[in-house]
């Protein structure tokens, strides 16, 4: 059978020369700050804060995160010093003393017929063991969930692996909290994007955690588990009221949809070639399992549509995978072939990590064990309907809840979940180009399909800073996303 690979199609020879073009005006004194005062910027965050891209934090995304760039605009309105916590290296891999526990960056290696992400190679250079003293104006740990900012542990080395590599590097003491770091620093403006991961990691794992709406302890949940909004919401409003309590102005970001970002849409639902002869060879194997399914629905056991949704049928031509679902009604009870499959539909979702194993085989010796064909997907290797309607759902519920704080706090409100869905829909023009959140070729989204590109997180910045000049009268010149690079190839 065909080995089936779903890589990078094409990749533009602008991605080794990336464009350049002038900025605006950059003089002191030329802008206006309106009603905000920047003299001592605070970003805090996730990954997406601190710069992370090509699935690693390494050192040019971090000087190139979008809070670096609004700290660049905020220099020509009384914006003060902004000083991040650099990682040592450009290969983006963590040590702790000495041992290597993070991975390398992600680049695209170009061989004949292939073009695949792959680690760059190299020994990194950054130990989480080497604290770094003083504070830091971009508090963007990656990993971060809404309620590890206010955990007093999450900064402990002693506590690895439930701390997290990167506050142990910055935290100001084994007890510090992010929240509690960066109000510490008295700052006169805030950025603040959280959430994303209280709902990503559920879908990243393929739904294979709980949804925890309900339980009210966070520190309870499962690492793929999905927050519950009220817990979001009672913490959303705890960290507005520690951040303005000396009258600081700010701005916050909403959660983008999971549909909108390439790790989610670069995978087709139909991503099986088969010629004819194959298709009819495979429809007699799956001959028994069909005919199991009428048999059940003949003695009510399902009724007569699940019993359709979940025959398998392939044809000459792009077929959809095959896959477990546990939403189907369990009939092992009558016949141990009858597991819970069925084939994919565009309701489903399959994450990018997933290509390279679709068409291969689960058991080397065995030539009929193809992964989405004769193997199906299982729980941990798609996200399904239902599941994608509990992250909707709870999506829905936070940004309602940083709206609605966003106004009652009467601080700006940056809408990156309209942001990413007209990358996802027409693109993003810019002077120069424009940048879509089309995998590898679009521009947006780096490798790992989840983090933009250091273009993308201009496209992000600009985002902001039109934002911030809306609510708080301010004249700030944007970034031009042509400055920036896109992805790298080895």
């Amino acid at each position: 059978m065909k080995k089936y690979l779903y890589t990078v199609l094409a990749i533009s020879l602008s991605i080794g020369c990336q464009p350049e073009f002038n900025d605006p005006i950059n003089e002191v004194g030329f802008y206006s700050s309106g009603s905000a005062d920047f003299s001592n910027y605070v970003a805090v965050g996730n990954s997406l804060t601190a710069g992370y891209a090509d699935n690693a934090l390494y050192l040019e995304g971090q000087l190139n995160s979008f809070p670096s760039m609004l700290a660049n605009k905020f220099s020509l309105a009384g914006g003060g010093d902004f000083n991040q916590p650099l990682v040592s290296d450009n290969l983006g891999g963590l040590l702790v003393n000495g041992q290597q526990i993070q991975g390398n960056r992600l680049v695209l290696e170009v061989t004949a017929g292939s073009q695949s992400p792959v680690p760059i190679e190299g020994t990194p250079t950054t130990d989480i063991a080497n604290h770094l003293e003083g504070s830091f104006n971009n508090m963007g740990i990656p990993g971060a969930k809404s309620f590890h900012l206010t955990a007093n542990t999450y900064g402990n080395i002693g506590n690895l692996p439930a701390a997290n590599p990167y506050f142990i590097r910055i935290a100001s003491s084994n007890q510090a909290t992010v929240i509690g770091d960066a109000v510490a620093q008295d700052p006169t403006f805030f950025t603040l994007w959280i959430g994303n991961n209280d709902i990503l990691s559920f879908a990243t794992s393929g739904g294979v955690g709980e949804d925890q709406t309900g339980n009210l302890d966070p520190f309870t949940y499962g690492s793929s588990d999905i927050t519950d909004p009220n817990v979001f919401a009672n913490l959303y409003n705890e960290f507005l009221k520690a951040l303005t309590a000396n009258g600081a102005k700010g701005a916050v970001a909403n959660i983008p949809d999971v549909t909108s970002i390439p790790y989610f849409t670069t995978v087709p639902y139909n991503a099986i070639p088969l010629d004819e002869s194959t298709a009819a060879m495979l429809n007699q194997a799956y001959e028994p399992y069909n005919n199991g399914l009428q048999q059940a629905a003949l003695l009510g056991v399902i009724t007569d549509e699940e019993a359709t949704a979940r025959t398998i049928n392939f044809k000459a031509g792009q077929n959809p995978v095959v896959l477990l679902d546990e939403d189907l009604t369990d009939l092992t009870f009558i016949n141990q072939g009858l597991t819970n499959m069925r084939q994919a539909t565009d309701k489903d979702l399959i994450p990018l990590p997933v290509s390279s194993v679709l068409g291969t085989l689960s058991d080397p010796e065995n030539p009929n064990s193809v992964i989405g064909v004769s193997v199906p997907l299982n729980d941990s290797q798609l996200l399904t309907a239902s599941e994608i309607e509990l992250v909707v759902t709870a999506q829905r519920a936070y940004n309602t809840t940083i709206k609605t704080l966003a106004d009652q706090y009467d601080i700006a409100f940056v809408d990156i979940q309209g942001l990413m869905n007209t990358l996802a829909q027409e693109g993003v023009s810019f002077d120069g180009g424009t940048i879509t959140n089309t995998f590898g070729t679009g521009g947006a989204f780096s490798l790992d399909g989840v983090h933009p590109t250091q273009r993308g997180y201009a496209v992000v910045a600009n985002t902001f800073i039109k934002a911030i000049n809306s609510k708080y009268n301010a004249d700030l010149p944007i970034v031009n996303p042509g400055n920036y690079p896109t992805i790298f190839v080895k």
